[in-house]
This record gives C-alpha cells, structure tokens and sequence, in this order.
C-alpha cells in the first residue's frame, strides 16, 4: 500500500469538498495513450488505489506501462471502538486521495487500445467512483 515515508503534519483537518466542483491539475494525459478519468468527488483510499493497481498490472502481463496519477498524502484519523468523548484527537487510521471530477487517475501506454481499455474497465470496478476512459487522438 502506499503511504507516506515522511509528513510535515502527523493529522490534518478533514476540509470540505466545495469551492471549485471541478479539477483544474491533472486532468490531461501526460504520460500513456489511455487514460482512467474521475467522474465524481470522493476519497480514494490506498487499498482501493492498490486494488485497481494490480488488476491492471495482472491483466497486462508484463506488457506496456501503468502510471498512477495519485498518491494518497491525506490522514484520516480514527478513534478505537466504544471510547467516550473527550480525549483528544484519535491515531491515524489511513490515507486518502480526495479526487474531484476531470483528475485523471491511471494512464496506460504500449498496448492495443482493446487490451488497454479492457485493464482501466477491471480497474474502475475497484475504485468507488465512476470513472471514464480517455484517449489521446
């Protein structure tokens, strides 16, 4: 799973997803020919980044490349079952990646675009958002 090696700040607040309904960075295939496109806000963890990571990797068979878009940098804290209020703050539990719609989240490159589009359809079942695919013409 991929978390951080190192953070300026151990907890962070939890924010909210207003402002801009759009992304605005990372949007554009910058790397492959095929792209996975959000199409809804939500936070993606790193068991389900890598959850649609090695469904792609499995169906390539070491065939063309992956590039993963994201990376989750956000704590989410969590307090342990059956504990009373107060107390402060609970532990780091995981990290997300908050995604707003437009982010691309995989880009795929040296394939059949059937292949390619078959591994970012398997990868999309993983994640909890709809997504499309985007190619480069």
């Amino acid at each position: 799973m991929m978390i951080p090696k190192k953070v300026k700040h151990r907890k962070w607040q939890k924010g909210r997803n207003k402002g801009r309904l759009t992304e605005t960075r990372g949007t554009k295939l910058t790397y492959g020919m095929l792209g996975l496109q959000a199409s809804e806000a939500a936070w993606i963890n790193s068991r389900q980044i890598e959850a649609a990571r090695k469904s792609i990797v499995f169906f390539l068979k070491k065939g063309g490349k992956l590039w993963i878009r994201i990376f989750p940098d956000k704590p989410v804290t969590k307090r342990p079952p059956e504990v009373t209020m107060g107390g402060g703050k609970g532990a780091v539990d995981h990290y997300v990646f908050p995604v707003r719609p437009g982010r691309m989240l995989f880009e795929i490159d040296g394939l059949l675009e059937a292949n390619a589009r078959e591994a970012l359809r398997r990868a999309a079942h993983k994640l909890p958002i709809k997504t499309r695919v985007i190619t480069r013409i």
